[in-house]
């Protein structure tokens, strides 16, 4: 590692390695390519509007641009991008000290006195350069009537004026000064180029440092150059007392906090083989070593996109930023694993990130969202368990029993024996590569077992109710079955949720009203398969369909006040007694089951049973 010249005040990475010409940025091609063809054809704009993420370049290519604009050598006195050697300008400009290149913080300019001095100052010629250029940066900042009193210099500014304003926050720009300025969305740099300019660097500063070292730091960047390099200079720091003198993965995870991503396949490889005592030592045992929680959880999700990717682009393994392991691995992982497996790890790992980045105890809740992920990610969906295959002679119902299943012995394949992954026990019916989640035809890929942990408890099939043939033709017979059965919660339910759009055995659409529970439609389905030995199709329609028989029932009690009313003998007596009301109407008894149910005993009920 080179010693540093003590003579000489130091000057960070960022800004000793600080782009001064177009050639020098990576990752802004279409940008340079577009700019490149405006200045060959003198399609000069008056306005640049550069936007991006934090460090990515914006004030550096604002500062190129208006070098490129006053380019001036005893060759070269028009504008271009070719900035080959350093012009009359050139110095000046990059290190913000030109006269005619103002710089200006809307962050901390934001009213429009600040704006009224700029527009003043902007009718006067430059000094000694071709363009007297703005450059305005995080100019989302600047108040409504600053903008407002930029407008009309912008739209019509002088020749000699130009404007580059540079933002984080496109959005907070007023459309009407977006569209007078020419836009460039620069982008974030991929992690694979920048892992070669930190080697590009670290060679020019002689600098050692693994591969592994450098990718972590790039990736850790998030396509911010800035970042990168503020890294890599913590990175040398960190390095500069040991004895090699050399960054290293091990020491860059330690200064970053972040986890091995080696570990991180490791961990990845025991969640989805069920193995869950294993998968929180590891937990514990990169917590130990200084890897937050919630890091481990992102980079746990990050290779589980990983290998999703590689299952469709192949190509993803020859990214320089993937360690050799996770190339590897991750592709094996792709050809055993289903992307339904792999789709439902992601989402429960992106909703455990959510709950561990707001939990005062991010230990323990990253180890209940492993639990959760190794227990429910293989599960079969509800289609998936509904379509299992009846073996052969046997009889359904005893097939979706769940606890009919038997562990099988561990696998002696020589094959993945050899590939060194442990082959645990498969349950007889997560035997097919739909169910288990594996695919067969790769001897090469992890030995996983993709079904979670099965109950012990057997459900008998003489426990499940015996078939019937019952057939309802319209939804009075329905609601007539459920009351048969006693089942008040469903039947207080349908009355208050369901408006019938239509009906018939088997089949029935309605419109749901007033929030029904969650278990609302499931429930009644598994009653109705129950009572009448089938699977009823139950469909929600955006069809308003008829009334509730809750609300038919309460324009039957209206209508029974208004006919009370205009009795002759109520009428009589609310005139001798003034002041009298109606609250109660006794039906005779006969007619008494037609009376709506008390409302406070309904949600009573309802709460009780959903």
């Amino acid at each position: 590692m080179s010693e540093h010249d003590q003579t000489q005040p130091y000057k960070v990475l960022a800004r000793k390695y600080r782009p001064a010409s177009f050639a020098d940025l990576i990752g802004q091609e279409p940008m340079v390519q577009t700019l490149s063809n405006a200045f060959r054809t003198g399609r000069i704009a008056q306005a640049y509007m550069l936007t991006g993420v934090r460090g990515v370049g914006k004030t550096t290519t604002a500062r190129i641009l208006a070098r490129a604009l006053n380019y001036k050598t005893s060759d070269v006195d028009q504008p271009t991008i070719e900035l080959a050697e350093e012009g009359e300008h050139c110095r000046a400009i990059i290190e913000g000290r030109h006269i005619d290149v103002i710089e200006m913080d809307a962050a901390s300019h934001t009213g429009i006195d600040d704006i009224r001095d700029l527009i003043e100052s902007a009718q006067y010629r430059p000094a000694t350069s071709r363009y007297k250029v703005y450059i305005i940066d995080e100019v989302h900042m600047l108040s409504k009537s600053a903008f407002n009193g930029l407008l009309k210099t912008l739209e019509e500014p002088p020749e000699h004026l130009k404007f580059i304003f540079a933002t984080t926050e496109i959005r907070k720009v007023p459309i009407t000064v977006l569209s007078r300025c020419q836009r460039f969305d620069l982008r974030r740099i991929e992690a694979d180029a920048m892992t070669e300019h930190l080697e590009w660097i670290c060679k020019h500063e002689a600098v050692e440092a693994e591969d592994t070292a450098l990718a972590a730091i790039a990736r850790s960047s998030e396509g911010s150059v800035r970042d990168a390099l503020s890294m890599l200079d913590q990175a040398i720091a960190h390095s500069a007392m040991d004895a090699e003198s050399k960054i290293t993965s091990d020491a860059t995870r330690l200064m970053l906090g972040l986890s091995d991503r080696t570990r991180i396949v490791d961990l990845f490889e025991m969640i989805m083989r069920g193995d869950i005592a294993s998968a929180l030592e590891e937990l514990k045992s990169q917590y130990d070593t200084g890897a937050e929680p919630l890091v481990v959880l992102t980079d746990l999700a990050d290779f589980i996109h990983l290998v999703t990717r590689l299952k469709y682009v192949p190509d993803t393994k020859k990214d320089k930023a993937l360690s050799e392991v996770e190339r590897e691995k991750g592709a094996a992982f792709a050809e055993a694993l289903s992307v339904r497996v792999l789709g439902r790890a992601w989402q429960m790992t992106l909703k455990g990130i959510e709950e561990v980045s707001s939990a005062e105890r991010p230990l323990m809740v990253a180890e209940m969202v492993l639990v959760r992920i190794t227990h429910g990610s293989t599960l079969p969906t509800p289609d998936e368990f509904v379509k299992q295959e009846t073996p052969q002679g046997g009889d359904r119902t005893a097939t979706l029993s769940a606890g009919n299943v038997s562990p099988q012995p561990a696998s002696t394949d020589p094959v993945n024996q050899g590939a060194g992954a442990m082959t645990p026990a498969i349950p007889t019916q997560a035997s097919s590569p739909q169910q288990s989640g594996l695919r067969d035809g790769n001897s090469s890929a992890p030995a996983l077992a993709m079904s979670a942990p099965q109950p012990k408890a057997e459900i008998q099939t003489s426990d499940i109710p015996p078939k019937s043939d019952r057939v309802l033709q319209t939804f009075e017979e329905l609601i007539f079955l459920i009351e048969d059965k006693r089942d008040l919660p469903l039947k207080t339910a349908i009355k208050r949720h369901i408006r019938l759009v239509s009906f018939s055995d088997g089949q029935m659409e309605m419109n749901l009203v007033e929030n029904p529970p969650r278990d609302f439609l499931p429930t009644l389905g598994k009653r109705l398969e129950e009572w009448t030995g089938k699977r009823w199709m139950l469909s929600v329609s955006a069809t308003k369909g008829a009334p509730t028989l809750a609300e038919q029932e309460q324009e039957e009690n209206k209508n029974r006040m208004d006919d009370a009313r205009d009795d002759m003998s109520v009428k009589a007596i609310m005139q001798v007694f003034p002041g009298t009301k109606i609250v109660n109407i006794r039906i005779r008894e006969e007619d008494a089951e037609s009376l709506p149910e008390a409302p406070d005993e309904t949600e009573d009920v309802l709460d009780e049973f959903f």
